[in-house]
């Protein structure tokens, strides 16, 4: 038993023995006159001593339990499963692949940001890594409210300006647009200039034309035609995300036909731009996508419904400091790229911890499927410093597999960065940290 039950048994013990007490008092005058009447008043009150105890230990245990119960993890596993609940359901929703019938569907408004500040509001601190041994390849998938679509945070400045620097010096390879899927990049934007005024208002402005932004200065015009460039570009300039957008073919296969990835680290938006959803996993050499990925993903892009939302997260290490385009990789116009051009063993202050919290979503007017990447971008060092991250950190990438270390570059920085990560949480234990609280204090992804 432990402590906590412990305390909590002799705490009910003591309130049971109090009641038998006063019972008794109560009960053995009854009874002057009766041989052996003492002795059988005792037996009589231990036993129910004994069986009013453990009722009211089982009782408290249950409150107890509710007001400690750890919120379940975001993660919904039922998303990714390929099976639906109705199994003579048709896949396709009961309509032809690659025709969506318009969905009377309409996002919610949602309400305004609390607080949010383009100067004060720091970054959600994602930090969607688990303790080994085991690393488990799934998607990831959680339920989540239209309400908090895009995130905005006080380094919406520098992703900002990186994004303009890089449009202005490869827009043409970083947005693009197919014709078929231009009604669902111009419904994204409409999208976009709908929710942006109303969940960050001291950001964004409406205005009869499309939307202001305040900090900037920018004026965007989304109702005169033709508008003045590729509407995933304009998208770009609004949010910190990256977006792309998936459209079904006749062949039930979802195709990346619009996208404006300006922010991507480790991949380029023409390598991918065309492919269908397997084959921009299989080309990227995603681990296990083929044995444990690919069928339920599929099945889930064919069910997603307009009125649904999901997120999921993920990371990676890099060592250069390079928001846009991981360097330390190769050249971002480079024929190849790879780790292995990447210099071994850098010192840690290089290393940052790249994760991306992305969203997905499907049109209700198009039926295109909406990508949102965001990127949280931060030095290990800044982030070795929050209690238990360096130790879960550290066992994370110690988890991994052959080919899951192989994707992620580990052998170029695992030697520095083991080392540093295992010194800090040596730290934080000296320092007196608490490891049996860690699950009440930082529940996944954060």
């Amino acid at each position: 038993m432990n402590t906590i039950a412990l305390t909590m048994f002799e705490a009910a013990r003591a309130q049971v023995s109090r009641r038998v007490s006063e019972a008794y008092v109560d009960y053995v005058p009854k009874f002057p006159n009766q041989a052996g009447s003492k002795e059988f008043a005792y037996g009589a009150a231990l036993v129910f001593l004994l069986f009013a105890t453990a009722i009211a230990y089982i009782v408290r245990r249950r409150k107890f339990s509710k007001t400690t119960t750890r919120p379940s993890t975001l993660t919904t596993p039922a998303l990714e499963k390929a099976t639906p609940k109705n199994r003579d359901a048709p896949k396709n929703q009961g309509r032809e692949w690659g025709q969506w019938l318009p969905s009377d569907f309409r996002t919610p408004k949602p309400d305004p940001y609390p607080d949010w500040s383009v100067e004060h509001t720091k970054p959600l601190p994602y930090r969607p890594f688990r303790y080994g041994p085991k690393y488990n390849v799934t998607m990831g998938l959680r339920s989540m409210k239209h309400v908090d679509w895009i995130e905005l945070d006080n380094h919406y400045p520098r992703y900002h300006a990186d994004k303009a620097r890089r449009i202005k010096e490869r827009g043409h390879k970083s947005c693009r647009t197919a014709p078929e899927a231009y009604p669902a990049a111009v419904e994204l934007l409409e999208e976009l200039t709908d929710y942006l005024p109303a969940r960050y208002p001291s950001l964004y402005k409406r205005t009869a034309v499309g939307l202001d932004n305040l900090w900037s200065g920018e004026s965007f015009d989304i109702a005169t035609r033709p508008l003045a460039e590729d509407p995933m570009q304009t998208c770009a300039r609004l949010v910190q995300d990256d977006l792309a957008i998936m459209i079904e073919k006749p062949d039930s296969q979802y195709y990346l036909l619009a996208g404006a990835i300006l922010l991507p680290g480790f991949w380029r938006l023409e390598d991918k731009y065309g492919m269908p959803l397997s084959e921009i996993h299989t080309s990227g050499d995603v681990p296990q996508f083929r044995e444990k990925l690919e069928k339920g993903m599929l099945n889930f892009f064919r069910r997603l419904k307009p009125e649904e939302m999901v997120a999921r997260n993920n990371y990676f290490l890099q060592v250069d400091d390079d928001l846009g385009w991981s360097w330390s990789i190769g050249p971002e116009d480079a024929p190849e790229v790879s780790w292995s051009t990447a210099e071994k063993n850098r010192a840690v202050e290089h290393h940052h911890f790249r994760s991306e919290r992305q969203t997905l979503r499907r049109l209700p007017r198009s039926g295109g499927v909406v990508f949102t990447i965001r990127t949280y971008f931060h030095p290990v060092t800044e982030i070795a410093e929050e209690e238990y991250v360096p130790g879960r950190l550290a066992s994370a990438v110690r988890s991994w597999g052959d080919d899951v270390s192989k994707y992620k570059g580990k052998e170029r920085y695992e030697e520095v960065l083991l080392e540093y990560l295992d010194k800090k949480h040596q730290e934080q234990v000296e320092r007196g940290l608490d490891l049996g609280r860690e699950e009440e204090v930082r529940a996944y992804p954060y």
